[in-house]
């Protein structure tokens, strides 16, 4: 998908999500909403969800697609590059990332975007996997992050 046509469908999928993410302040519930919105609007994502830092692990969250592995190995993977480098990870090719942590061989390419209360303080992170080499691009990056913050608006 171009990047015109992905910035689009990502300002109505903003829309849609600044109106349904009113109904309930709970953080858990909107991550749901965003990963079930997300996961239908884009075509390229394969699985789209979230991981929580509790007590020190990455544990999946609310999320789509197939099975998630439950606790990711600490400072391991995409997951963990997005947290430990407090921001956006862009990964073209998972198979050339070291220690990539792979739940379902079917992913190719990773976007993780770190998820930070209002402190700033990262506490979970959006991952999304695509089974297409290079699915993710700065258009991707840009409103991912602007979609994060809605969950603790």
């Amino acid at each position: 998908m171009d990047s015109g046509k992905k910035s689009s469908r990502y300002e109505r999928v903003y829309q849609q999500l600044t109106e349904l993410l009113t109904k309930t302040p709970d953080p858990i519930a909107r991550m749901a909403t965003i990963a079930a919105l997300l996961s239908h609007k884009f075509d390229y994502y394969f699985w789209c969800g979230f991981y929580r830092l509790v007590e020190g692990e990455l544990t999946v969250g609310p999320y789509q697609g197939a099975v998630a592995c439950q606790v990711l190995k600490a400072h391991t993977g995409v997951c963990w590059a997005g947290i430990d480098q407090q921001k956006t990870v862009i990964v073209p090719d998972v198979h050339l990332f070291s220690g990539h942590i792979a739940c379902d061989a079917k992913s190719n390419s990773e976007i993780v975007v770190p998820v930070r209360d209002k402190t700033g303080r990262v506490y979970a992170v959006l991952d999304v996997d695509s089974t297409d080499f290079s699915s993710f691009d700065e258009t991707d990056a840009r409103w991912l992050e602007k979609i994060i913050p809605l969950i603790n608006n």
